[in-house]
C-alpha cells in the first residue's frame, strides 16, 4: 500500500481546501451549465434544427457518452501519478474541455442543414467525452479527501454553492444576449472564449488545493474487480437509478426555462428573474442541507428534497402566465428541491465508494462515480430530449413570434410535470436504499480495522 496517509477516515479539511473543491465545480459547470442551459436554444433558434431533430441528437450523443465514462472510468481506476490518481485531469484535460465548448456554440453558417447537423452532433459528442474526462475523476476526489461524512457534506455544500452561482452567473450574462443582439452567434462565441479564461485558473488552483489523503489497498483495479465491485454495490445502483429519474426532472427545467419566460409568461426579461429565484432556493437549500443531514440524515434529506421538488414542478406547470408571480414561487421552490437533492447525490455517492469496498475489498472510485456521472448523463439526455420532443410534439416554431396554445402547453409540461412526476418516481426508488448513517459508520470502522490488518502484516518478518 502506498501514498496517502492511512488515518484518510479522520482527516478534518482546511477552508482553503473546500473553496479549491467548490473552485474546481464552477469551472466545470461554465461549460456544463452552459451547455444545459442555452444548447437548445442555440440549436433551434441560431442553427436552425428542429426541436425533435436536436432532442434525437442529445439521445444519441447521451448513449455514447454513457459508454465514453465507462472507459473512463477505467482509465482513472488504472492511473497512478506523483500527483495522485485523480488530479492530473485537472491539470491536463482541463484546457481541451473549454476549448471544446466554444467549437459547441460555433456551429459554422455555410455548412448547409446536413453538413450543421453533422457539425452538431461531432462537437457534442466529443465535448461530452472530455468532459466526463474531468468531470469524473473531479467528482471521485471528494472520496479521496477525507473519508468523514461531515467533511464530505461540505464538500458537497461546497460543490452545489459553486454550480449555483454558475448558473446565475449564466443567466444574467447570456440572457440579455438573447432578447437583444443582432448577432448571437457571435456573441456566444466571444462568451464561451471568456469562459475559457475564467476556468483554467479555477482549475489550477482546485488542481494545488483539492490533495488525494485517503489509503487504498489496490493500487491499479482490474477489469474483473471493477465489475465485482459495482455488480455488488446495492446502494451506488439504487442511487444511480433514483438519480436518473430526478435528473431527468432538473434537466428538463433547466433546459426549458428560457422558453417558459418568453413563451408562457410573455416576458423574455423575466428569464433572470426565474433563474434567480431558483438559484437563491439552491442556494438556502445548500446551506441547510448540512445541518439537515445531522438531524435525520441523508437519505431522509434527500427524500424531504425530491417531494420539494415535486411541489414545485406542480406549481410551475398550473401558474396561470397572466400572473407570474406564482410562477416565479414555483422555480424557487423547485430550486429549494433540487438544491438539496443536487447535494445530497454527490455526498450519497462518496458513500457508496466505502460501501463497495466493504463488500469486495477493492476501492474502485473512478468506477463508481462513473456510473453515477452515466446516471447524469442518461438524466440530462432524456430530460433534455423530453424537453425538446414535448414542445415540438406541441408545434413549438422557433420563427414565430407568438406560439399556438398547445405549444404553450407543452412548454407548461415539461417545465413543471415532467420534474413533479419524475420526483416522486425517485422518491420511490430511494425508500429502500440500504446505506444509512450508523451503517456508513460501522462499515467505515470495519474498513480501518481491515487497512490496520494490512498494515500489521507488511510490517511482519517474512
Amino acid at each position: 500500500m502506498t501514498g496517502p496517509p492511512p488515518d484518510g477516515q479522520a482527516l478534518k479539511l482546511r477552508t482553503v481546501q473546500y473553496i479549491g473543491y467548490g473552485a474546481g465545480d464552477f469551472a466545470n459547470n461554465l461549460a456544463f451549465s452552459m451547455a444545459s442551459m442555452f444548447l437548445l436554444l442555440y440549436y433551434t433558434d441560431v442553427v436552425g434544427i428542429a426541436a425533435s431533430t436536436a432532442g434525437t441528437l442529445f439521445l444519441l450523443v447521451r448513449i455514447w457518452d454513457g459508454i465514453g465514462d465507462v472507459i473512463v472510468g477505467r482509465i482513472i481506476d488504472r492511473t497512478s501519478t506523483r500527483w495522485g490518481r485523480y488530479r492530473p485531469y485537472l491539470l491536463f484535460a482541463s484546457l481541451p474541455l473549454l476549448l471544446l465548448l466554444v467549437a459547441l456554440f460555433s456551429v459554422p453558417g455555410g455548412l448547409g442543414d446536413s453538413g450543421k447537423l453533422v457539425y452538431a452532433f461531432l462537437s457534442y459528442a466529443v465535448f461530452s467525452f472530455a468532459y466526463g474526462l474531468v468531470n469524473i475523476p473531479y467528482g471521485s476526489l471528494s472520496t479521496a479527501m477525507t473519508q468523514d461524512p461531515d467533511e464530505r457534506s461540505k464538500l458537497a455544500s461546497a460543490r452545489a454553492l459553486a454550480t449555483s452561482l454558475v448558473i446565475l452567473l449564466l443567466a444574467v450574462v447570456v440572457s440579455p444576449q438573447i432578447a437583444t443582439s443582432d448577432d448571437l452567434q457571435r456573441s456566444l462565441t466571444i462568451t464561451t472564449a471568456a469562459l475559457v479564461l475564467i476556468g483554467i485558473p479555477l482549475y489550477l488552483f482546485s488542481f494545488k488545493t483539492a490533495k488525494e489523503q485517503v489509503a487504498r489497498d489496490v493500487e491499479k483495479v482490474t477489469l474483473r474487480q471493477t465489475w465485482d465491485t459495482l455488480k455488488r454495490n446495492k446502494a451506488l445502483l439504487l442511487l444511480s437509478l433514483s438519480s436518473v429519474l430526478f435528473l431527468c426532472g432538473m434537466f428538463a427545467v433547466e433546459t426549458i426555462a428560457v422558453y417558459y419566460a418568453r413563451n408562457v409568461l410573455d416576458n423574455a426579461d423575466l428569464y433572470i428573474v426565474l433563474v434567480a429565484v431558483q438559484v437563491v432556493g439552491m442556494l438556502i437549500a445548500t446551506v441547510l442541507v448540512p445541518t439537515v443531514v445531522r438531524r435525520v440524515g441523508k437519505r431522509n434529506s434527500y427524500l424531504a428534497g425530491a417531494a420539494i421538488t415535486a411541489l414545485g414542478g406542480g406549481v410551475t406547470a398550473l401558474a396561470p402566465g397572466s400572473n407570474p408571480t406564482i410562477a416565479i414561487v414555483g422555480f424557487g421552490i423547485l430550486g429549494l428541491g433540487i438544491g438539496a437533492v443536487n447535494t445530497l447525490i454527490w455526498a450519497l455517492v462518496a458513500g457508496t465508494v466505502e460501501y463497495g469496498e466493504w463488500k469486495t475489498g477493492v476501492r474502485a472510485e473512478g468506477a463508481s462515480y462513473s456510473i453515477l456521472s452515466l446516471s447524469r448523463k442518461v438524466g440530462q439526455a432524456v430530460g433534455a430530449a423530453a424537453a425538446a420532443y414535448i414542445i415540438g410534439l406541441g408545434g413549438y416554431v422557433s420563427s414565430a413570434a407568438t406560439q399556438s396554445d398547445t405549444a404553450v402547453t407543452s412548454i407548461r409540461i415539461a417545465a413543471g410535470a415532467v420534474p413533479a412526476a419524475v420526483s416522486l418516481a425517485a422518491i420511490a426508488v430511494m425508500t429502500v436504499y440500504p446505506l444509512t448513517e450508523s451503517k456508513f459508520r460501522q462499515i467505515v470502522a470495519e474498513i480501518a480495522q481491515r487497512h490496520a490488518g494490512y498494515r500489521r502484516d507488511e510490517r511482519s518478518p517474512r
